[in-house]
């Protein structure tokens, strides 16, 4: 099975979205000819949030910026399919997200104010940039750690063969894994051997976050990270793909 070709800036995170919303709207952003980014000026009231969809290329450079103009609205960033896991959050790391995009597909940006003000129904208006560039290669955003070199033709830092396990009444089998690497923090990205992937966030050598909704668990054998993901899935991964050497 191959190994999809993505690489990420940011790490994965689930939304702070309130748990109750009453409106949806969605909205696409495209670039006029011969240009690489797009701005546009919104509002959301209450709990309601609008969905800005933009199709990218797996490695390429990613940028959003808000300015709000009224009140206190932030922005999450999602990966293509998913719908509540977010791989930026902007009421906790601000109004600047810039990364390395890790899959193709339709990435959303999903504008919402906090759970305090949608509930007093307060009104937020904010100005959005979006700019979408090149490839990873090229572009003033590095791709990966300096000095941490990347696996020849991948947007890895490291590949390599785990134990797994990733869907029900499956055996332990074997993951094909990637990894990339940021001061603080790793990304895994695996194939499943049922077809799927999944991505998997370590802070200082600890797995934290996936893209799945299921609870993650972490126990320690030996210098590996048994890392469960709801009742079915199993991971193990060993430091060394985490910090190399």
């Amino acid at each position: 099975m191959k190994i999809p070709t993505i690489a990420i800036a940011a790490v994965l995170a689930f939304s702070m979205l309130p748990n109750s919303v009453s409106a949806q709207e969605i909205q696409s952003i495209q670039f006029a000819r011969g240009t690489s980014s797009s701005t546009v000026n919104g509002s959301i009231k209450g709990y309601d949030y609008i969905d800005y969809r933009i199709v990218v290329r797996a490695g390429q450079q990613m940028s959003v910026t808000m300015r709000p103009t009224r009140g206190s609205p932030y922005f999450n960033v999602m990966e293509p399919r998913s719908s509540d896991v977010a791989i930026f959050i902007g009421s906790t790391r601000g109004q600047t997200f810039s990364g390395t995009t890790a899959k193709a597909g339709s990435y959303t940006i999903r504008v919402y104010q906090m759970r305090a003000s949608a509930r007093r129904g307060e009104i937020a208006g904010y100005r959005l940039s979006v700019a979408v560039r090149g490839a990873s290669s090229s572009g003033n955003i590095p791709s990966h750690r300096p000095g941490d070199a990347l696996v020849a033709g991948t947007p890895y830092h490291a590949t390599s063969i785990i134990r797994c396990r990733s869907a029900e009444a499956m055996r332990m089998s074997n993951c094909k894994a990637g990894v990339i690497r940021r001061p603080g923090s790793a990304t895994v990205h695996l194939d499943t051997p049922d077809g799927g992937e999944r991505s998997i966030l370590f802070r200082n050598g600890r797995a934290v976050a996936s893209d799945s909704e299921n609870r993650l668990s972490v126990t320690r054998r030996g210098d590996t990270s048994v890392v469960k993901i709801g009742t079915v899935e199993v991971y193990n991964i060993p430091d060394a793909l985490i910090f190399g050497g």
